[in-house]
């Protein structure tokens, strides 16, 4: 089939109005309030850690300083994209989050090999802990943590807040390491413990920051979202009423949450098009929940 192209000015489809930065506001209060929590304890797990020679506290304070780090970053990446679109971003600085996202997997992966190499090392020449600090400090740890994942639960979902859930459950896992390290050296003596589940900690925490920067470098290089199929919906596109045939097709994620929709419709006649594009457009958000579209319509040469 021979196809006429002839360019109609595209469709542009967005209820939001362009304005891509409606985060709720609770979002920056949730992650401060985190924050100041974080830095404070961060300060204090250190100082005990030091003074009681525990390697599963002081790991975990400098994992509280990488999470007090995060959580500045999310904060400034919240901030940031709440501004609007400007003649050099169009889309605003949506995008902050995923970048801010991304660093904060890279932190984490440094902050994981430095507990994996202190652990080794004191496996291999264990040192002297005092049991009973490591253990009042631990509990403290859970309490505050199990605080600032009540303030993060609130923040709107996406891989900014994901990324800083994940470094206050492994804040939360830390502690709890280091309180049954704790326990076993104060009933046993046993002190390999101490690294042993420093290491068990580190791989958790392997797991959720690999996802983290595997979903971020995914958005980044406009990859189709999870659970959206590019087959899927441009199979459901070329069967509404009035479509012939989809090309350049391409579906997107924006920033977390917001997932953007480009492709060509052929069609028969530009006087079906009003009635074609109000069809398009709510198959698209009620089938997948795309509601940021673009669309250009092309008639071919015989209006077949």
């Amino acid at each position: 089939m021979i196809v006429h192209h002839k360019h109609e000015p595209h469709v542009h489809h967005d209820p939001a109005g362009h304005e891509h930065h409606a985060h709720k506001p609770k979002t920056t209060q949730a992650m401060l309030s985190a924050l100041i929590f974080t830095v404070g304890f961060a300060v204090l797990e250190l100082v005990a850690g030091y003074f009681s020679n525990s390697l599963a506290l002081i790991s975990d304070s400098g994992h509280m300083v990488s999470d007090a780090l995060s959580l500045a970053l999310g904060s400034l990446a919240v901030w940031m994209g709440k501004r609007p679109p400007s003649q050099k971003h169009s889309y605003g600085l949506q995008r902050a989050e995923v970048l801010a996202a991304l660093f904060n997997g890279i932190l984490l992966l440094v902050v994981i090999l430095g507990i994996v190499v202190e652990a080794i090392l004191r496996i291999s020449q264990p040192h002297q802990v005092h049991a009973m600090t490591v253990v009042i400090v631990s509990i403290i740890g859970m309490i505050m943590n199990t605080v600032n994942a009540l303030f993060l639960s609130k923040m709107e979902h996406g891989l900014n807040s994901r990324a800083a859930m994940i470094h206050v459950i492994g804040d939360f896992f830390g502690s709890l390491a280091a309180l049954i390290a704790g326990a076993v050296i104060w009933w046993t003596g046993w002190m390999p413990i101490d690294p042993i589940l420093s290491l068990v900690v580190a791989g958790i925490m392997l797991f959720s920051t690999l996802k983290i920067l595997n979903e971020s470098v995914h958005v980044l290089m406009e990859g189709v979202p999870d659970g959206v199929s590019l087959v899927q919906v441009g199979d459901q596109l070329a069967h509404l009423d009035g479509v012939i045939s989809v090309h350049d097709l391409h579906i997107w994620t924006l920033t977390s949450g917001m997932v953007a929709l480009s492709a060509h419709l052929q069609i028969k006649s530009l006087t079906d098009w009003p009635q074609i594009l109000s069809r398009t457009l709510a198959m698209l958000e009620r089938e997948h929940g795309i509601v940021h579209v673009t669309l250009q319509p092309e008639v071919s040469e015989n209006g077949i």
